[in-house]
């Protein structure tokens, strides 16, 4: 493909050098579904977007411009996992911030080329532009391998209520970052996940093909939050046990370090990016069949009623409100 000699059109060709070749194979099961779970469907596709904003998802102070870009594609794939399926379609959007250098512009550049086409996702499109602040943009489609979703709206009283991985982890690195930033290198792993995830990102197919059929959402706006989501769309209450959080060693070490508590971080922390969801499979099969590196924890069940809440260690049992991050 020949490209004009000018900058923007010498940019894009930087971002689309080793795309992934369309794939031209259609969805198997061809169903919809409107806006209100982590993807809409149309006509078997599963669609996602998301945005990350400079200074709001991300600082190039803090991040580099490869760990930007990886944070931003895991959000936005971890949407099409949450629901059962695999990515491969992306149409990308980035607005250069003006004061980003030609090297910073470049390393993002290869960041987004690398980023999708190691995961297989063919970028068809895309737009750019410049402007006071950095964005990245991205449309994401994918399917499942068969007929079977993964909605919110899936949890049965009777389920069991499971995290894959382990909690904390990114509202953890964030805390250190604004907080005591001269001791990231203690607790490196954390700040290295808040600044680039790295989760199962096939974790919800696995769980399909092992028999599913629950509720099931990504971990974006903390588990508190989106445990209530997933009680609110189902019509049904769940009961967490706060003892069987698996909140995560480094989180425990860093807030016994600081004098801080873990729960905060393992109900109220945003961007952990790990799935939540309902079966009425029971645990051993997850131990049996290998599913997420970090395990897969049994954290609650699924009850009649509304609303959600968490029993503490002493049995005291009260109502767990959601303490989602708003933008507005």
């Amino acid at each position: 493909m020949n490209f004009p000699d000018l900058g923007e059109f010498r940019f894009v060709n930087k971002i689309l050098e080793g795309a992934c070749p369309l794939n031209k194979v259609s969805p198997v099961h061809r169903g919809w579904l409107p806006a209100g779970d982590d993807c809409a469907i149309f006509d078997g596709w599963l669609v996602t977007k998301d945005l990350s904003v400079e200074k709001t998802h991300f600082r190039l102070d803090w991040a580099s411009p490869e760990q930007a870009v990886e944070k931003h594609i895991v959000s936005n794939v971890s949407d099409i996992s949450s629901m059962g399926g695999r990515a491969r379609i992306a149409l990308f959007g980035l607005c250069v911030n003006k004061s980003w250098s030609e090297e910073t512009c470049n390393r993002i550049a290869k960041a987004v080329s690398q980023g999708f086409a190691r995961r297989g996702i063919t970028l068809i499109g895309g737009d750019t532009v410049s402007g006071e602040v950095g964005m990245f943009s991205t449309t994401l489609l994918g399917a499942t391998d068969g007929d079977s979703t993964l909605l919110r709206s899936g949890a049965k009283p009777g389920d069991h209520v499971y995290v894959g991985g382990t909690l904390g982890k990114s509202d953890a690195g964030l805390w250190i970052l604004m907080n005591h930033p001269e001791e990231a290198g203690r607790f490196q792993r954390l700040v290295d996940y808040h600044l680039a995830p790295k989760i199962c990102e096939d974790m919800g197919p696995r769980l399909v093909e092992l028999g599913v059929r629950g509720a099931c959402m990504d971990i974006s706006d903390g588990l508190s939050s989106e445990a209530n989501h997933l009680a609110l769309s189902s019509n049904v209450s769940i009961e967490i046990e706060q003892e069987k959080l698996p909140i995560d060693e480094d989180v425990l070490e860093m807030c016994e370090y600081f004098g801080l508590s873990p729960l905060k971080f393992a109900l109220n922390g945003g961007e952990e990016y790990e799935l939540l969801f309902t079966s009425d499979i029971t645990k051993s099969i997850y131990l049996n069949k290998k599913v997420h590196d970090g395990g897969i924890h049994e954290i609650g069940l699924v009850c009649s009623g509304c609303g959600v809440h968490l029993t503490k260690p002493d049995g005291v049992r009260t109502i767990l409100n959601a303490q989602a991050w708003s933008h507005l």
